[in-house]
């Protein structure tokens, strides 16, 4: 489905089983009527209401919305209307892989710059699993341990951007070499110097 007419009746459904404040935008009966042909929906008259696989699709809808609600203000600082204008957009053109990669590169983020819930994703399941298991903070490591760096527990556009800007990446091969005075480590041939406030933002798939 990727519609975006329909993906819209979609969300305003799910914003209101979310108990939402925000009134649902007029849809055409022509609209209405292709999502309830998909069982997307049912319809009294003109008045929709969701399917569970509705209010599913509806879910992935809202959740790419407020993902990318948090990536255009908190790393790219587009503020006011035209943040908003811009995430809807994102919210249809997000494809499910690539929506995942934003969420894991911004740290599986709980709520979105408005303290709405972001619905949580497959990526935010398999991180909560690795949390249990062997994935820790940068400055948790051993001088010498090699990873895999999960995520990035931060919001800050400058430290993102910073961390970035050194190919600190969810997926990037890293190494930590040193812990003291100041943490460094080794992404490809190259290799960088933070300190504590930022190593324990930098979370790591470690390996034995």
């Amino acid at each position: 489905m990727n519609d975006p007419r329909i993906e819209e009746v979609l969300e305003d459904l799910y914003l209101q089983h979310e108990h939402h404040t925000r009134l649902p935008r007029p849809a055409t009966v022509a609209t209405l009527q292709a999502a309830c042909d998909a069982g997307l929906i049912t319809l009294s008259g003109n008045t929709p209401a969701p399917t569970a696989t509705g209010l599913e699709a509806g879910k992935h809808v809202v959740r790419r919305h407020r993902l990318a609600e948090c990536l255009l203000k908190d790393v790219l600082q587009v503020t006011g209307e035209e943040a908003e204008e811009d995430a809807c957009t994102f919210e249809h053109i997000l494809r499910p892989g690539l929506e995942d990669k934003i969420c894991t590169l911004l740290g599986h983020p709980l709520t979105c710059p408005d303290g709405h819930p972001i619905p949580r994703g497959e990526c935010c399941l398999k991180a909560e699993k690795d949390k249990v298991l062997e994935v820790g903070p940068l400055c948790d490591g051993r001088a010498g341990q090699a990873g895999v760096v999960a995520y990035l527990s931060t919001r800050d556009n400058r430290e993102i951007q910073k961390l970035m800007a050194m190919g600190i990446l969810p997926g990037s091969d890293i190494r930590l070499v040193r812990l003291f005075p100041s943490y460094i480590f080794e992404i490809g041939h190259s290799q960088f110097t933070v300190d504590r406030s930022l190593a324990e933002k930098i979370f790591v798939h470690w390996q034995e």
